[in-house]
């Protein structure tokens, strides 16, 4: 199978999941009376629940991965086809459930991303900033396996890269993680009332260093190959 039925089905799968996901949370925020999160006691989840709800979220990143195993034909194309499905899932889940609930009402409404391993917080705008720059990201890198030879980031992008994303789990655990010492109860009622932009701007840009070098690469590349094209 080509390059392109491949991201066509990867990004079927991920809006297939994406709309299961949403019915999913649909159903259960519905029961709880918990649509939309930012209200008092938002991590409403009976005690043996939670446990199946964390087993839940490392499942749908495993689901994620699986997709990109069988599209990909080495580690880069995988990581990319991952990148990508990610972003198209968490992209549409949004879209899903504003379509099913109205909410979210817009992209500044607060959510409650993931739980694993404290709950994050962040407007609806940062995670769908963040699953763009990935889906930019996989197609990157998919296309720089085409190339002849093989293009990937330099080392030091990688590097900027992981800093990036260590601030970014920051930004978006900072509210939990000042609870901390309050205890397991804290953890679960805090309600942020401020978003880090600034950190998460300059976070988001340091994280999509790998990939700024290498669309620079592919751009020097397709110049040198367009060239050549010409003198023959």
């Amino acid at each position: 199978m080509g390059t392109k039925p491949r991201w066509i089905m990867v990004a079927l799968y991920a809006t297939g999941m994406a709309w299961v996901e949403a019915a999913a949370v649909f159903y259960l925020r519905t029961l709880v009376d918990r649509v939309d999160p930012y209200q008092p006691h938002p991590v409403f989840v009976r005690e043996d629940l939670i446990s199946i709800e964390l087993v839940r979220e490392a499942a749908t990143l495993l689901m994620l991965f699986a997709v990109a195993w069988l599209a990909g034909r080495s580690k880069q194309s995988r990581f990319g086809f991952f990148l990508i499905a990610f972003g198209i899932w968490d992209i549409l889940y949004y879209a899903f459930m504003a379509v099913m609930s109205g909410w979210p009402r817009s992209l500044f409404d607060w959510d409650i991303l993931f739980l694993l391993p404290l709950p994050w917080w962040g407007p609806v705008l940062a995670p769908v900033t963040v699953a763009t720059l990935m889906v930019l990201a996989g197609i990157l890198l998919c296309e720089a396996e085409e190339a002849e030879p093989n293009l990937w980031p330099r080392r030091w992008t990688w590097r900027m890269n992981l800093v990036g994303v260590i601030f970014l789990l920051y930004v978006f655990m900072a509210d939990a993680i000042g609870v901390l010492p309050d205890g397991i109860e804290a953890i679960r009622t805090v309600r942020p009332v401020w978003f880090n932009w600034p950190l998460f701007l300059l976070a988001l840009l340091a994280a999509a260093a790998p990939f700024i070098d290498l669309a620079s690469q592919l751009w020097s590349y397709h110049i040198r190959e367009t060239r050549v094209q010409e003198q023959e």
